[in-house]
Formats: structure tokens, C-alpha cells, sequence
């Protein structure tokens, strides 16, 4: 992951976000006011879910060195990945992002830096998954189970799937050739997890 290095020149846009209308955005917009942002978008929306209407205006409204200002990291990104790909995308824009709990701001080196972190840890961290399911498959074949795909899986095999697919970088299709299942006992798992639509396509993509 390449973070381009941005002037803090431009505006400064707030995004604050509450998981249900009983929850109150007002510290958020406090904040953010506070730290300078001229305008501040707010969502009432779970952090899992990938359509978010008033981020979507903010990236509208995003120019080439403005910086996009969250009160702290899982406001913008539901995973490490996830933000990883979300930095990306503002990267992408010519634009910056700065976290006021963390003080994590990309148009410093420092802050760069973080970021870089962020993304090798996010790499290790899917490269363990890949590691502990298919020595979990080997496993499973030294014990006999062989020819043919299981028509279930196990708990931790379920954890798995849920944890590849929330990451938003492989298909139904494709988590279930690691896992040794079809496409349709990965959507029958993740919709009894609620975590995907009932046999509906899907996509990896670098979510906004």
C-alpha cells in the first residue's frame, strides 16, 4: 500500500458515526468542530455494514488536499483492512485522513509511517488465516476425511469464512475453494451468522 503524500492545505471534513439512534453523535461533532472541520457528516448506521450514506456524500464533497477527520479510527473502518483500503481509497483521492484520539495524521511522515504499519499487520493477519485453514484442512485429510466436500462446516471453519468475508477480498466462490466447501454452505454459514445476503452475488472490492 502506497499513501500519497498530501498538503494540509485544503479543507477539513468531518465524519463522525453511532451504531442506533440511541446513541449520541454529539462528542464526535464536538470534536471535530473543534479541530477545525467546516463541515461534519454524521451516520447512524452499524460499522459492519458497507452502504453508508453520509460518507458517500463526504467523498463527493472530497477534493485533491483536503483531509477527511474522524474522532477515532472505527468510526471510518470496521477492520484494520478495512481501513487499510479506506486509506487507500483517500490516498487515491489525493486527499488526507487524520484521527483525533489516535493523533494519527497522514499528511505527516509520522503518520504515513502508522499507516504502513497498519497494513503489514493487516497482511500477517490474513496470511495466518490462509496458514491455520489449511492446516486445519490437512488435519482434517490425515484423519480420513477425504473425497468429496463436506456438506458443513466447523465452528472455527465458520469463524474463518465470516473473517474472509468481512475482509472484502475474496469471492463466495473463492473462500469456499480454500475451505473445501461449495459456494452454497459458505452463504448458508454466513447467512446463519447474518453476515451475507441469501445467495446473492458477491464481489471483492475496496468498500467506501
Amino acid at each position: 500500500m502506497s499513501i500519497v503524500t498530501v498538503s494540509a492545505m485544503g479543507h477539513l471534513l468531518g465524519y463522525a458515526r453511532v451504531s442506533t439512534t440511541d446513541q449520541d453523535a454529539s462528542l464526535q461533532i464536538d470534536a471535530l468542530n473543534a479541530a477545525g472541520c467546516y463541515r461534519v457528516f454524521v451516520d447512524t448506521i452499524s460499522g459492519s455494514l458497507d452502504h453508508r450514506p453520509e460518507l458517500e456524500k463526504l467523498m463527493d464533497q472530497l477534493r485533491p488536499g483536503d483531509t477527511l477527520v474522524v474522532w477515532r479510527l472505527d468510526r471510518l473502518g470496521r477492520s484494520i483492512r478495512h481501513l487499510i483500503d479506506q486509506l487507500q481509497i483517500l490516498s487515491d483521492y489525493g486527499a488526507g485522513f487524520r484521527s483525533l484520539q489516535e493523533t494519527i495524521d497522514t499528511t505527516s511522515s509520522g503518520g504515513r509511517l502508522v499507516f504502513h504499519v497498519f497494513a503489514a499487520l493487516a497482511e500477517f493477519e490474513r496470511d495466518l488465516i490462509r496458514e491455520r485453514t489449511n492446516a486445519g484442512l490437512a488435519a482434517a485429510r490425515a484423519r480420513g476425511r477425504t473425497g468429496g466436500r463436506p456438506s458443513s462446516l466447523s465452528p472455527a471453519q465458520v469463524k474463518a469464512a465470516r473473517r474472509m468475508y468481512e475482509q472484502n477480498e475474496m469471492t463466495v466462490a473463492q473462500i469456499g475453494d480454500v475451505l473445501g466447501v461449495s459456494r452454497t454452505t459458505i452463504y448458508r454459514a454466513l447467512n446463519r451468522q447474518g453476515s451475507a445476503p441469501a445467495m446473492a452475488p458477491r464481489r471483492p472490492r475496496a468498500a467506501v
